[in-house]
């Protein structure tokens, strides 16, 4: 092998390494290497890609921050429609929610609920093709929204690359990017000590964050994200319900609300 061949291979594991132990650390909350560990792998990535520009691609570790901000957004079609959640104020509207899946669904007897807490954040929707991250869009109008790939590539638990194999060759997944209540706080109180404009509330602080044509202002935001649905899914055996798909989708490094459950009424 050459000089330039054994530097490719190495680059390649350096991606699926920094990959790993960025999940584990970000996601998982369980780091194996110490963060000087970690530092090293990203240096000698970067070296390598120094050495060869050629190697680099938009699936880098390295690329999460893109170089200069855009000109404006331009709009995405979704290959598969995001459509919007209806809210339930009461038991009634609950009795009312379950009458209608049995009546569409033709199923008799209790059904089984998978359950997680609604976010108040903004829906975005991942495509993934052959395991890669290859654009990222608003909701919008359910059909159409703005490509932000940009700036959801910052949010460090969005894994560019998805970890084994046994995944869709595309897939959509649907999630929600938020911003939890004390990172807001801290950001407001920031932007007040600098005599600058203060959020609403955190879901307006999210939006703000997405719509940003510069991705460096973006990576300073504290955006996280959970996955809570998904779009097109093609040639896989894929599980049938909803917990079980949610399941998988996490051991492919996608960021699954672990207060998820299943419940049976």
């Amino acid at each position: 092998m050459s000089s330039q061949g054994k530097d490719k291979k190495r680059y390649e594991e350096l991606k699926e390494i920094i990959q790993k132990h960025a999940y584990l650390y970000h996601t998982e909350d369980k780091p194996e290497i110490s963060d000087a560990e970690y530092d090293l792998y990203f240096k000698e990535l970067l070296d390598l890609e120094k050495a060869h520009p050629n190697f680099v691609d938009s699936n880098s570790p390295s690329q999460r921050v893109g170089s200069k901000p855009l000109d404006g957004f331009t709009k995405s079609e979704h290959l598969s429609p995001m459509l919007s959640l209806e809210n339930a104020f009461n038991d009634e509207d609950l009795i009312d929610f379950e009458r209608k899946i049995k009546e569409r669904s033709l199923v008799e007897g209790g059904i089984v609920y998978s359950a997680e807490p609604k976010l108040d954040g903004v829906a975005v929707n991942l495509l993934y093709e052959n395991g890669k991250l290859v654009k990222a869009s608003t909701r919008g109008d359910g059909k159409v929204g703005e490509d932000i790939t940009h700036n959801i590539k910052t949010i460090k638990t969005i894994p560019l690359a998805l970890i084994g194999s046994k995944f869709p060759n595309s897939l959509e997944a649907r999630g929600e990017v938020f911003i939890n209540k004390s990172d807001f706080d801290q950001i407001n109180e920031d932007s007040e000590k600098k005599g600058e404009k203060v959020f609403a509330n955190p879901r307006n602080a999210a939006a703000g964050s997405l719509r940003q044509l510069d991705p460096s202002v973006t990576s300073k935001r504290p955006l996280k994200i959970f996955i809570y649905g998904f779009g097109v899914l093609e040639d896989k055996d894929l599980p049938d319900n909803q917990y079980e798909m949610l399941s998988m989708a996490s051991r492919w490094g996608l960021p699954i609300n672990s207060e998820t459950k299943i419940c049976n009424s």
